[in-house]
């Protein structure tokens, strides 16, 4: 493994030195923070680990002033709602989410209880804020919403240029779904592909999916960042590796499990960046005065083992400007 940017992390990370100074455990109360997420925390250990290092640079350290409530859907938007409704009656201090269902659940269950979304799809047309710079109510957080779908499925068509055909595998019972799909058709046209929906809300739905795909000899897969994807990333590889399938994601990951490649934003940069915010709310400042911040970290990642695995030689231009190359 190789990190283009090694050089400026540790620059970033001398930079950091003088918060070591300031961020002392605080001495009286102690919070607890509930956190509604999609997967069990053994898959979500790069971004919890990016919260805790946030919240510790502003002076919480775990189990001494501030507990994480951990609650995971595991894959199940279901499980969301009744999920909200616990951290409330534990009267956590303040509610960490990522995704739209959870942040819509979380929203629907109080009114008083702090809101933090971590990350979440696009907040304005899915009814979570009212507005980005004033988002109301007892709300606010981080955006993961960028305009990417077509430069994912550029980078996709440029590793895989034999492929004329792709799928786009998504939950559309997501309020987010319907808008990515029709970025990606777009997206597909323009580079005269032709690309098929695949709406996938349990295992046994992926299972068939990847059927199709091999009976339609599709070779080449975007998959959404979603529930469903994530709680089964590890049944996606296998059956990506069985029925050699390229799988493209906006997901880091996706590729650490052995998908072939990746292009989005970098969601441990927005849950390091949400402790910030709940530093905030924890100093006084009301939700719904903190604008909901926008992505600014995008990171593109290469799996060269699956990549050969598939036949496929990825361009050394792919290569040199990727953020991480698993090799």
């Amino acid at each position: 493994m190789r990190r283009r940017k090694f050089i400026t992390l540790l620059c970033g990370a001398a930079a950091l030195w003088p918060l070591a100074a300031r961020a002392q455990p605080r001495v009286g109360r102690v919070y607890r923070i509930g956190l509604l997420e999609t997967v069990p925390q053994s898959v979500n250990a790069r971004n919890l680990d990016a919260l805790r290092k946030g919240l510790r640079e502003h002076g919480y350290v775990e189990d001494q002033n501030v507990v994480l409530i951990y609650r995971s859907a595991d894959g199940n938007d279901e499980n969301f709602p009744p999920m909200a409704a616990e951290l409330v009656q534990l009267r956590v201090d303040l509610i960490v989410t990522r995704g739209t269902p959870a942040a819509l659940a979380a929203k629907n269950a109080t009114t008083s209880i702090p809101i933090v979304m971590a990350a979440i799809g696009n907040p304005l047309t899915t009814g979570a804020v009212a507005s980005l710079a004033r988002p109301g109510g007892n709300i606010t957080g981080l955006s993961a919403f960028a305009e990417l779908m077509g430069k994912q499925i550029e980078i996709m068509k440029e590793m895989f240029p034999s492929a004329g055909r792709m799928a786009f595998m998504a939950n559309m019972g997501n309020p987010v779904s319907t808008p990515q799909w029709e970025a990606s058709k777009s997206a597909a046209a323009a580079l005269g592909l032709a690309i098929e929906l695949h709406d996938v809300r349990t295992a046994a739905d992926i299972a068939i999916a990847f059927e199709s795909f091999a009976q339609q000899k599709i070779t080449a897969v975007y998959v959404q960042v979603e529930a469903v994807t994530q709680q089964n990333q590890d049944l996606i590889i296998r059956l990506a590796d069985h029925y050699r399938i390229a799988t493209m994601s906006g997901s880091r990951e996706l590729v650490d499990a052995g998908g072939l490649a990746s292009y989005g934003v970098s969601y441990p940069d927005l849950y390091y960046r949400a402790a910030g915010l709940i530093d905030k709310i924890f100093e006084g400042t009301k939700p719904a005065e903190l604008p909901v911040e926008q992505p600014t970290k995008f990171e593109l990642a290469i799996n060269l083992k699956t990549a050969k695995a598939l036949s496929l030689t990825i361009p050394a231009i792919l290569q040199a400007t990727a953020d991480e190359v698993i090799e």
